[in-house]
C-alpha cells in the first residue's frame, strides 16, 4: 500500500513539475503521471507489476479511493475560497451578458446533442436519458476557474480587465453548473438503495418531484450560505467559546468544511457542493473579520491558516486525486475516438461561439472577444470533477468518462497555449514600439 501511494505521489509531482516547466497546467502533468502508472501504459508494458501495485480491491484500492474522495472535497474547498462578488459598472454588465450567453446556449446544445449518440454506450448503471442529457449540457458549458487563474498568474495578467471578466464569468458559470450537478447526482439515487439524507425519507420515485427537491434544496442551500455563510463563519470564529480557533485556526477551517459537507449529506445533496460553499463562506468570513485597520496579528493568523491548508492539500490530497484520474483512464479498452472527436468539436464550437457572441454584444472588441472565448473554453478541474463524480455515481459509462477527462485536458492546454502566445506577441509588440519611439 505504501509503495503504491508513494509511487503515485512522486509521479504526480514530478510529471506535474515537468509540465509546469513547459508552461502547461501542472494538473495535466499530475493526470499524466497517473496515466503512466495505469492500465494505459504500465498495464500494457508490465501488467503483472501494475496488478501487484494497484489491486482492484483490498487495502490499496480502499486507501486510494478514500484519498481521491477527500482530494476532490479539498479541491472544491479551495475553489470556493476564490468566489468573490462580481464586478460592477460596465464590467458587471459585460460579465452578465457573457455568463448568460456562455451558459444557456452551450447547455442547450449539450442537452440536445444527446439525441445524436447511442445513449446505451454512454450511460452507466444508474444513468438514464435525463441524467445523461444534463451531464452533456454541463460538460459543454463548464469552465475552469483554477486552471484559468493559474494561466493568468503565470502570464502576469491577473490585474487586467480581461482577467477580471474571465474569472467572474467562470465563477458564475461554475456555481450554476454545480447546482445542476447536484440535481444529476440526486436523480441518480432514485430507486437505488444508496439514497441518503432527508430525501431517503420521502416516499416517492417521481422524477419531476425529486428534481424539484434537488433544485430547490441546492439553490436554497447555496443562497443561504452565500448570504449568511460568511457571517456565520465570523460569528463562530470570534465566539469566545471557540477554543479551537485560538489553538489552531487551520484545524477550525478544516472542521468547518467537514461540518458543512455533513450538512449536505443530511440534506441528500452531494458532498462536493458543501465543500464549494464552505470554502466561499470561510474565505469571505475571514475577509469580514479583517477589515482595514484591524489587528495585524489576526490577518497574519488567517493568512497562515489558509497557506497551511493550501500547502497541505496541494502537496498530498489534490495531486493524488488528479493522479487517481489518470490511474483510472484506460485509453486502450475504453476510448471511442469517433465519439470523442465529434463531442470535442461540438463542445468547443458551442462554447466558443456563444462566448464570442456574448462578448461582441457586450461591446468588447473582436480581439478581446476571441481571447475571452478561448479562455472560457478551458474545462480543467471542474470538467474532471464532473467526469469523476458522475462516473463514480454510475451515471456515465467508462467510455464517456474517458472522453470527458480528455476534453478537459485538451481544452485547458489549448487555452493556455493560445493566451501564452498572444500575450507574448502583445508584450513584444509594445517593446518594439517603445524602442522605435525612443
Amino acid at each position: 500500500m505504501l509503495i503504491a501511494l508513494t509511487l503515485t505521489l512522486v509521479m504526480a509531482h514530478v510529471v506535474g513539475h515537468l509540465f509546469a516547466r513547459m508552461r502547461q497546467p501542472a494538473v495535466i502533468g499530475e493526470i499524466a503521471g497517473g496515466l503512466l502508472l495505469g492500465p494505459t501504459v504500465l498495464g500494457q508494458l508490465a501488467p503483472e507489476v501494475r496488478a501487484y501495485l494497484f489491486t482492484d480491491s483490498g487495502a490499496v484500492a480502499t486507501v486510494l479511493n478514500s484519498t481521491t474522495q477527500l482530494g476532490v472535497l479539498f479541491l472544491l474547498f479551495l475553489a470556493g475560497a476564490e468566489i468573490r462578488p462580481r464586478p460592477r459598472g460596465r464590467e458587471g454588465r459585460t460579465v452578465t451578458v457573457i455568463a448568460v450567453a456562455g451558459l444557456v446556449l452551450p447547455f442547450a446544445v449539450g442537452v440536445g446533442a444527446v439525441r445524436l449518440f447511442d445513449s446505451g454506450s454512454l450511460t452507466g448503471p444508474t444513468g438514464d436519458d435525463v441524467t445523461l442529457a444534463l451531464v452533456m449540457g454541463i460538460a459543454v458549458a463548464v469552465t475552469s476557474v483554477p486552471v484559468i487563474s493559474r494561466i493568468m498568474i503565470d502570464l502576469g495578467i491577473m490585474h487586467t480587465a480581461l482577467a477580471r471578466v474571465v474569472l467572474s464569468v467562470a465563477i458564475i458559470e461554475d456555481v450554476v453548473l454545480y447546482v445542476a450537478l447536484a440535481v444529476v447526482l440526486g436523480l441518480a439515487q432514485v430507486g437505488s438503495t444508496d439514497e441518503y439524507g432527508l430525501i431517503a425519507l420521502v416516499p416517492t420515485d417521481s422524477v419531476p418531484a425529486l428534481a424539484a427537491y434537488y433544485i430547490s434544496v441546492s439553490l436554497l442551500f447555496f443562497l443561504v450560505f452565500l448570504t449568511l455563510g460568511p457571517r456565520l463563519f465570523r460569528w463562530l470564529a470570534d465566539h469566545r467559546a471557540n477554543v479551537l480557533e485560538r489553538r489552531s485556526p487551520t484545524a477550525f477551517r478544516l472542521i468547518f468544511l467537514l461540518v458543512v459537507v455533513l450538512l449536505c449529506v443530511l440534506l441528500g445533496i452531494n458532498s462536493i457542493f458543501g465543500a464549494l460553499v464552505a470554502g466561499s463562506s470561510a474565505a469571505r468570513g475571514d475577509a469580514l473579520r479583517a477589515p482595514d485597520g484591524s489587528a495585524p496579528e489576526r490577518v497574519t493568523e488567517q493568512s497562515r491558516a489558509w497557506g497551511t491548508l493550501r500547502q497541505f492539500f496541494m502537496a498530498y490530497f489534490i495531486p493524488l486525486y488528479f493522479a487517481g484520474v489518470g490511474l483510472s483512464l484506460d485509453l486502450v479498452r475504453h476510448f471511442d475516438i469517433v465519439f470523442f472527436v465529434f463531442f470535442t468539436l461540438l463542445a468547443c464550437v458551442a462554447k466558443f461561439g456563444s462566448v464570442l457572441t456574448g462578448a461582441l454584444l457586450a461591446g468588447e472588441s473582436r480581439t478581446e472577444s476571441v481571447h475571452l472565448a478561448v479562455a472560457l473554453n478551458a474545462r480543467g478541474g471542474p470538467g474532471i470533477v464532473l467526469a469523476t463524480v458522475t462516473f463514480a455515481a454510475g451515471v456515465i459509462s467508462e467510455s464517456f468518462y474517458t472522453s470527458l477527462v480528455l476534453l478537459s485536458i485538451i481544452t485547458s492546454q489549448v487555452a493556455g497555449t493560445w493566451l501564452d502566445l498572444r500575450f507574448k506577441e502583445t508584450a513584444a509588440a509594445r517593446e518594439r514600439t517603445a524602442m522605435t519611439s525612443g
